[in-house]
């Protein structure tokens, strides 16, 4: 069975220290702050995230499951990443779960932290990463500015 993530003190104090590093630009380089206006109250919020990459193709997965960013993503169609003083917006475009399953193989092979959090192995099936894909979601990026 897979873990589920919970917000506490440690993983606050563990995020914060995650969006200065990338802020600063240290650290792995999928590592973005991601910013997106909250649906209820408009207000901006920030997160750390990781965006995969193949060729000119991002995305972001959302490895702890369907949390707030996700549900703000999909409610402002857009998300601003930034680091190491770089800022840019992306419309986010979120993927049916064929479509995800290379997206999500790539995430659980290049960030191993998160593995706990997936009911999938390196020997699962493709129909087994598909249906991963409801419990985190797959957005490919699209540039807007």
């Amino acid at each position: 069975m897979a873990k589920t993530y919970r917000m506490n003190a440690g993983t606050r104090v563990i995020n914060r220290v995650f969006h200065t590093m990338t802020r600063l630009g240290i650290g792995k380089g999928y590592r973005y702050n991601l910013t997106v206006r909250g649906r209820k109250t408009g207000r901006s919020y920030c997160t750390p995230v990781d965006v995969m990459a193949s060729g000119d193709e991002r995305w972001l997965v959302a490895a702890y499951g369907v949390s707030e960013w996700v549900r703000n993503a999909r409610a402002a169609g857009q998300v601003g990443l930034s680091r190491g003083g770089r800022s840019r917006t992306h419309g986010v475009v979120e993927l049916d779960a064929r479509e995800s399953v290379p997206v999500l193989r790539q995430y659980w092979r290049e960030v191993p932290v998160t593995r706990a959090y997936f009911e999938v192995s390196a020997e699962s099936s493709d129909e087994e990463f598909a249906a991963a894909a409801a419990r985190h979601p797959v957005f490919r990026l699209v540039p807007l500015d």
